[in-house]
């Protein structure tokens, strides 16, 4: 049985008592079944928002899986083409591909927020000394 139903029931009970229209538990009585019935459409009202955002959601998540598929021709963003590296002096994740190590030319990555060095020529400059590689949980 839903909320509204239950305090329509409610009301039904009240009414059976066949208390005077105009006393005070009459009136309080009919006072809290009225608060029960707004609580209960509000009730229905948040359940059909949630249902709503669920649906949303549902969809939201479908389209960002066909999205990673064709940014990342299907292999996900855990693949090992990226290095990240967190910067030393502001903490901003600089992401840069692995590919640039593999030509053994001097390389100096820099961060674009504060262009500190984050990264030089295959020594990682963070605070612990070690590049953090995309998917790794090292924050």
């Amino acid at each position: 049985m839903d909320l509204k139903a239950r305090v329509s029931y409610l009301q039904g009970l009240a009414a059976g008592l066949e208390l005077p229209r105009e006393s005070k538990e009459s009136r309080l009585l009919n006072g809290i079944i009225e608060v029960l019935h707004d609580f209960a459409s509000e009730w229905e009202a948040a359940n059909r928002a949630r249902e709503e955002l669920e649906d949303y959601l549902e969809n939201l998540d479908e389209d960002l899986g066909r999205l990673e598929e064709v940014v990342y021709d299907g292999e996900g963003p855990e693949d090992d083409r990226y290095i990240e590296v967190r910067c030393p002096n502001c903490g901003e994740m600089v992401c840069f591909e692995s590919d640039l190590l593999a030509d053994g030319e001097p390389l100096e990555v820099t961060c674009p927020e504060c262009e500190a060095v984050v990264y030089s020529t295959g020594a990682p400059e963070r605070g612990d000394g070690d590049a953090l590689r995309a998917g790794d949980e090292d924050l």
